[in-house]
């Protein structure tokens, strides 16, 4: 019997060195493949020996792809003209969606893999049978039942291990790219991965997990982007509740700062001393690039909070196709690792007359409404819906879709 073919993305972790180890055990022709990515703090030459040194061991072949000007175009470059347009653009997501289930993929089974895998913290199923969703009709709130999922179409589940879960980061993946993923490690808690990785023999078992946005590495985010746009100082303004601001300090830049964002290194900002000595916590809640201006508010202050959103580049593993407008209840977050909070997403279809044309453009627009008001909504994000589920395979949660938290 002919082994199916999986080509492993290996980082050098020990995440993805554990994935590849399992597959080989499971019977998998298991070929490690290391992404020779943009880097700026000369770290990558040593990733690149770790998930060699790690291949060695496993006894399996290794090869590197240089996705390092790919990577510069599609990623590294949508981050900064993304901070250029005043949002906050997050490139994991879109490496995932153009790099490793674009390019690495593509390339894979142009190589022969029947499979790709990576070290994500996520669980992959097969529906086996069809299954139905009950939308309501947001005029008369009547149920609409929907053939939402097929047998033989692939759900994201949440990692079996909350605490790292990463399926916010996959939220732009495809049916077609689904049936060729493999994600060993989602049925695992990470100190049970480690303790693979010993098992194994992986002298990766105990190292350090990776921080923050993956190709900046210890280099500090503003410092980068410094590089590509030029600081400018400007205002800052403190909303004081009744729609008036009073200005604090200055900035070096708006481009530079997220909504949300708390120690902003603003010059001669007033300490907002309150009690004995204690600092009252400030945030930034807007900013005008046009203007160069932030606005900040004091933590408790409801400028903090947004109770519904628009999206935009949606994807849904399952569409909906429906000739009005409908609501879905969800469970929903707009940040890695917030807890979800209870929503409704709301779908639209509309169609729109090409003035010069005449032709009958269909758009379809998509809110989330959440059932409490959320901290730190920062346009550029990713907002991610799930649905609960109960089910003996032991329920959890299905990642549902996302989208682009719009401006």
């Amino acid at each position: 019997m002919i082994k199916k073919k999986v080509f492993v993305a290996m980082s050098g972790g020990v995440d993805s060195s554990v994935a590849a180890a399992l597959l080989k055990k499971r019977g998998f022709d298991v070929v490690g493949i290391h992404m020779r990515c943009y880097n700026v703090d000369g770290c990558a030459e040593q990733d690149v020996e770790d998930a060699r040194r790690a291949a060695e061991v496993l006894g399996i072949p290794f090869y590197v792809f240089d996705f390092e000007k790919d990577y510069k175009n599609k990623v590294v470059n949508y981050m900064i003209d993304g901070y250029r347009k005043g949002i906050t653009p997050n490139p994991d997501v879109m490496c995932n969606k153009e790099i490793k289930f674009g390019l690495f993929l593509k390339k894979s089974l142009e190589m022969g893999a029947d499979y790709v895998a990576t070290g994500h913290y996520v669980r992959l199923r097969r529906v086996i049978s069809n299954s139905q969703l009950v939308i309501r009709n947001s005029k008369n709130q009547l149920p609409i039942t929907h053939a939402y999922r097929q047998a033989g179409n692939y759900q994201l589940q949440v990692a079996c291990d909350l605490n790292k879960d990463q399926s916010y980061f996959l939220w732009t993946l495809t049916q077609e790219q689904l049936k060729h993923c493999l994600f060993p490690i989602g049925e695992y808690t990470k100190p049970r991965v480690r303790a693979l990785a010993r098992k194994f023999g992986l002298f990766n078992a105990d190292k350090k997990d990776s921080q923050g946005i993956c190709f900046l590495g210890r280099v500090r985010l503003d410092d980068f982007l410094s590089k590509y746009i030029k600081p400018k100082v400007g205002q800052v303004r403190l909303a004081l509740g009744d729609n008036s601001y009073k200005t604090i300090g200055e900035h070096r830049g708006a481009h530079f700062y997220t909504i949300g964002q708390r120690h902003v290194g603003i010059m001669n900002q007033e300490s907002g001393i309150k009690g004995r000595g204690q600092i009252k916590p400030r945030y930034v809640v807007a900013k005008n690039i046009k203007t160069n201006t932030l606005v900040m508010a004091s933590d408790g202050d409801p400028a903090l909070y947004t109770k519904e959103i628009e999206l935009t580049d949606v994807n849904l593993f399952n569409p909906i196709i429906h000739n009005s407008k409908f609501i879905i209840p969800v469970l929903a977050r707009v940040r890695y690792r917030q807890p979800l909070v209870k929503a409704k997403l709301v779908i639209s279809n509309q169609q729109l007359v090409n003035r010069k044309s005449k032709n009958q453009l269909p758009i379809t627009n998509y809110q989330l409404l959440f059932s409490k008001p959320i901290k730190f909504v920062a346009p550029g994000q990713s907002a991610v819906f799930y649905r609960a589920r109960r089910s003996l395979d032991g329920g959890g949660y299905e990642l549902l879709g996302g989208g682009i938290i719009k401006s």
